[in-house]
């Protein structure tokens, strides 16, 4: 639940036991480290400026009521062709000679969300020659063949870059902890690999930030932060929202949080997957560490690089699992037409329903009947376990690593089932697919005792985030290895193959078994997947509900296949398709538009298939729809994706006049490179109804690292 905004604590006034809801946006002062004025559009007035700034820019008073051109350089009308441009994700950056002193500044100007414009004002250091460490980290990045190994990689570069004395490659998991994935530092560091940090240290409105703003520093943990004049803007009458400011500074408790690590300096450069905080890049420092702009634009750089490159790693091993599930799904189908039995592909290979969840065994739960392979509790307590799924909310998949906490009275089962994952695979009760992990007693390393009370007092130096970052460690019983998100996708894969091949066969049954039709007919009926049932001469023997929804209430339920067709928009040889399917006996696979009351025209995936009971004798036909819903949406986000490719590719041809073409190509062509090998993976790998935003993530992420890229070299021609 998003907290009042109103209940909120204005900025550097929370205290511990609130400060996830500090306005950390809402600073009113900066490092001191420059200064920052706010103007009015489309005068481009000073309305709004930092108490340090005529201290900056060597004058004796402030420059609050000047026009942009009163501080000299010409910046008025440099910054002037400008406003056209939303300004709103990605500032732009000018270096210039302005004030009185004439001194070298980078210029960072962006608009807020209530408008106006924030200009910012560094002091320029040196020219520095990026381009060939940054092209050669991009190529170590697009060749990194594994999630780890990347993040080691990714942790060295952002060393050798940035300069700072540790870089950790920060992962968040499933429950908002996070845990040093990857670490560079100086021999003389204690290591901080593989600490674990809770969810608590960074409040969610500070990760909400971290994805608007990708990059963040601070030049030194003890500088007196510079107040904005006047306090609210003159444009809203209300605290400028600094959510993009370079130089906003920072709350008192993530200072005092720093203090108590030894950290001096920081710079901290986001991870979004799929449009999501995956971690972070964040680099320490012992002494206070100035870092330009340039060096700055290359880390966002890289990091949406290296972004991109984990959703590619993260897709690819979904696809392999993936993989796994259409060959079991397989194994299945080939069982039913066999044997008669399709639980023989499960069971009679065990490793290929247990090694793509890591699970240690794994039990179904169908017709009344309970089948297990590997470790796993007694037939009893199985039951009992089915009992306590029953009284779960509804979900495709329900997980625990901590069964004995969930249900007390199943705690004893902990040595073979700690852990448990299932997937219903039908809409009768009590039907699931379950896989277990035993119980894996482990020491998890803390940085500082998380389970120690935190000190809330007015002072910031009370506000002990936590005054010890010693490695503490806890020994952790009664759980499992956690189920991470790929293992539930895998699992509601595997579980969605298990029903449609128990609709399937259960559909067969009903043509079978016409003396259990009344019992099998309300099993099939209220199955989520659309199913018709035929007989030999076409006639509809049942439609479940599902079926009977999509096709709406107003018109009469298909009596015959002719029925069924006439609501079919496509395909145009659909006449063709039933007649070959109905008198020659060939499968339909295929996709069809179908007329739906409330969807209009909506495409599904036909699969018609002739049921035998003999060689030659047809009992009927089995007719399942797929909704290509979210399969279509991905097809429509692979289009945007390489519509934006082939625009970056149309640059990549345009003839440039700067003389730094050839290095600003070759980045370019390994930008577009890395982001189409990882949209290729995403769309091989990922579940379909999350391809949009991963692809989508992939484009922004390209995006960005592109108009960085454009940034830098533009900026490394306005130093010759």
């Amino acid at each position: 639940m998003i907290p009042d905004v109103a209940s909120s604590p204005a900025f550097g006034q929370a205290s511990l036991s609130n400060c996830e809801r500090e306005q950390i946006q809402h600073a009113a002062s900066i490092q001191p480290r420059g200064a920052l004025l706010v103007v009015r559009e489309p005068a481009l007035d000073i309305v709004q400026a930092s108490a340090n700034a005529g201290d900056v820019f060597g004058c004796e008073e402030s420059p609050l009521g000047w026009s942009l051109d009163d501080l000299g350089g010409g910046l008025e009308q440099r910054v002037r062709p400008h406003l056209r441009h939303p300004l709103s994700v990605i500032p732009l950056v000018l270096r210039g000679d302005v004030g009185r002193s004439r001194q070298a500044f980078d210029i960072l100007v962006h608009r807020p969300p209530a408008g106006g414009l924030v200009i910012e004002f560094e002091p320029a250091g040196p020219a520095v020659e990026l381009f060939g460490p940054v092209q050669s980290a991009l190529q170590t990045i697009m060749d990194a063949p594994s999630l780890p190994a990347l993040c080691d990689e990714s942790a060295r570069i952002f060393k050798e870059i940035a300069g700072y004395d540790r870089v950790m490659v920060y992962r968040f998991d499933d429950e908002g902890h996070g845990e040093v994935f990857a670490e560079c530092c100086e021999p003389d560091q204690e290591p901080y690999l593989g600490n674990r940090y809770p969810d608590s240290d960074i409040p969610q409105i500070a990760r909400r930030l971290y994805e608007r703003n990708r990059i963040r520093l601070l030049v030194d943990v003890d500088d007196v932060p510079i107040p904005l004049l006047p306090r609210l803007s003159p444009l809203t009458g209300e605290d400028l929202d600094m959510s993009l400011c370079t130089l906003r500074s920072l709350s008192p408790i993530h200072l005092q949080y720093l203090r108590n690590m030894g950290v001096k300096a920081t710079l901290v450069a986001s991870l979004l997957v799929g449009g999501r905080l995956w971690g972070m890049v964040a680099c320490h420092h012992r002494t206070s560490r100035p870092m330009q702009y340039e060096i700055r634009a290359a880390c966002e750089l890289l990091s949406e690089a290296v972004a991109t490159r984990i959703a590619a790693l993260e897709s690819f091993v979904q696809a392999q699992a993936e993989i796994s599930v259409r060959r079991l799904e397989q194994r299945m189908i080939e069982g039913i037409a066999r044997e008669g039995d399709w639980t023989s592909a499960l069971f009679d290979h065990p490793q290929s329903l247990l090694q793509p969840l890591d699970a240690a065994g794994a039990a179904l739960f169908y017709d009344g009947r309970v089948l297990t392979t590997g470790e796993v509790p007694g037939t009893q307590e199985l039951r009992g376990i089915a009992a306590w799924l029953d009284g779960q909310p509804s979900a495709p998949v329900m997980a625990t690593a901590a069964l004995g906490r969930e249900s007390p009275r199943l705690a004893a089962v902990k040595s073979v089932a700690s852990g448990v994952l299932a997937t219903p695979i039908s809409k009768c009760v009590g039907e699931y697919l379950l896989w277990f992990r035993p119980e894996r007693v482990r020491t998890v390393t803390w940085a500082g005792n998380p389970f120690k009370p935190l000190a809330v007092g007015d002072d910031p130096t009370e506000l002990s985030p936590r005054r010890s970052f010693s490695q503490w460690h806890q020994v952790v019983e009664g759980t499992s290895s956690p189920w991470t998100s790929a293992n539930r996708t895998t699992a509601r894969l595997i579980g969605e193959s298990v029903a449609d091949v128990i609709q399937q066969f259960r559909s067969v049954r009903v043509l079978i078994a016409q003396a259990q039709l009344a019992q099998v007919r309300s099993q099939i009926q209220v199955a989520d997947q659309p199913i018709l049932i035929a007989a030999p001469d076409g006639s509809i023997l049942l439609a479940t509900e599902s079926l009977e929804r999509l096709l709406g209430s107003e018109r009469a339920p298909p009596e015959c296949l002719d029925d069924l067709l006439s609501r079919l928009t496509e395909p145009l040889d659909r006449e063709q398709r039933v007649s070959d399917l109905m008198r020659h006996h060939r499968p339909w696979r295929g996709e069809v538009c179908l007329a739906t009351r409330d969807q209009g025209e909506q495409r599904f995936l036909l699969r018609a298939d002739p049921v035998f009971s003999s060689p030659g004798r047809v009992l009927g036909f089995v007719f399942l729809l797929t909704d290509l819903t979210a399969r279509k949406a991905a097809e429509a986000a692979r289009q945007r994706f390489q519509a934006g490719i082939l625009e970056q590719q149309k640059i990549m041809r345009t003839p440039l006049n700067s003389t730094a073409d050839p290095v600003y190509r070759n980045l370019l062509s390994a930008l577009v490179n890395n982001a189409q090998l990882a949209a290729l993976e995403v769309t091989d790998g990922v579940d379909p109804a999350r391809v949009p935003a991963m692809v989508d993530g992939v484009q922004t992420s390209v995006s960005r690292a592109t108009e960085l890229l454009e940034h830098l070299v533009w900026y490394a021609g306005q130093m010759k």
